[in-house]
């Protein structure tokens, strides 16, 4: 069993976000990225695009191509902030609500498969692990 760990968590999170977006793309026609953005901006009803882009860890360009794309397929709709007119504030559409109920038995799938064959001690200590590599790094 190979045992680097940064080279298995790097090749691990390729796999496994292709894998997502893939069923995404073909479940919900939105690629895994646009889902995430969809379920932040559900916990946050009109939140900052600078939100989202720290959430996503996405640079500028990338976010402003995400919200286009959203916002052109329907699924939010923004709104400049009132506190800063170069800001933004996004909002689902009914359309980015269907596509977030939508995903909640992909999301179920996806973690299902993922913890296949681990007993409930072997994923606490998978999340204790991946919480504290969000926290230390």
């Amino acid at each position: 069993m190979d045992q680097r760990l940064f080279y298995l968590l790097n090749l691990a999170r390729q796999r496994v976000y292709k894998y997502a977006d893939q069923h995404t793309e073909t479940h919900l026609g939105i690629s895994i990225t646009q889902l995430g953005a969809l379920l932040l901006i559900q916990q946050n009803e009109g939140c900052l695009l600078k939100e989202i882009a720290k959430d996503l860890n996405l640079n500028n360009s990338a976010l402003t191509g995400l919200a286009n794309r959203m916002e052109q397929n329907g699924l939010v709709t923004r709104k400049p902030c009132e506190l800063d007119g170069r800001a933004s504030r996004m909002y689902l559409t009914t359309l980015g609500r269907e596509k977030v109920q939508l995903s909640l038995p992909l999301i179920k799938q996806l973690n299902s498969a993922m913890s296949a064959g681990f007993s409930d001690d072997e994923i606490k200590v998978i999340l204790k692990f991946l919480n504290h590599l969000l926290t230390a790094f």
